[in-house]
C-alpha cells in the first residue's frame, strides 16, 4: 500500500502532480510536506479500512432475517425505518465488537503505513507512539526508555478497551430503549 502511494505522489511520476502540472503548477512532494502528511495518513488509512469493513458490515447485514424485511414493508415502513428498526438493532453486536476492537487499535495508529511513509522532515507531525519507540529504542540504542513507553502505551490501550467494554455492555443492556 505504501509504494502504491509513494508512486501516486511522486514528485516526478505520480499522477497527482502529473495533474497539477498539467494545470501549469509546480510538482509537490506530498510526503514530505508536513502540513499534508496527517492528511495524507487519515486519506490512506481508510482506504485500506473501507473493503475489511464493507465485509463485516454486509456479512451481518446478511444474516438478518428476511420475513422482519417483508413484514415491515408490509407495515408501511420506508427504507430509513427499515434502516433504523430492523438492521441498526439488528447489527449492533457487530457495531459494538468493531467498536471495542478499534478503540482498543487506536493507540496503535498503523505502525507499518507510518514507518513505510514517512521521513526525517516529517518527523515532527507524523511520528506516533511505535514509530518513537523504534526511533528512541532500536536506532538510538536506549532500550530501556523505549521498553517504558511501549508498556505505557499497551497499559493505557487495556485500559481504553475495559471502559470501551463496560460502556457498550451498559448499551446493550439498554439496547431496546435506545432504539
Amino acid at each position: 500500500m505504501a509504494g502504491i502511494i509513494k508512486e501516486l505522489l511522486s514528485p516526478t511520476r505520480g499522477i497527482a502532480n502529473y495533474i497539477i502540472t498539467l494545470f501549469g503548477g509546480e510538482p509537490i512532494y506530498f510526503l514530505a510536506e508536513a502540513s499534508m502528511f496527517r492528511g495524507i495518513l487519515v486519506v490512506t488509512s481508510m482506504w485500506k479500512g473501507v473493503g475489511w469493513g464493507t465485509i463485516i458490515y454486509l456479512a451481518a447485514i446478511a444474516g438478518i432475517d428476511t420475513e422482519q424485511y417483508e413484514a415491515a414493508y408490509i407495515e408501511g415502513a420506508n427504507r430509513f425505518n427499515i434502516m433504523k428498526s430492523i438492521i441498526l438493532p439488528s447489527i449492533f453486536p457487530v457495531i459494538s465488537i468493531v467498536f471495542i476492537l478499534g478503540l482498543g487499535r487506536i493507540l496503535n495508529a498503523g505502525f507499518e503505513q507510518v514507518f513505510n511513509l514517512y521521513n526525517p522532515t516529517v518527523y515532527k507531525t507524523g511520528d506516533i507512539i511505535d514509530t518513537y519507540v523504534y526511533r528512541v529504542g532500536l536506532l538510538g540504542m536506549n532500550y530501556s526508555y523505549s521498553t517504558a513507553v511501549g508498556l505505557f502505551k499497551n497499559v493505557v490501550g487495556l485500559i481504553l478497551i475495559l471502559i470501551t467494554n463496560y460502556i457498550v455492555r451498559n448499551v446493550s443492556d439498554k439496547e431496546n430503549a435506545i432504539w
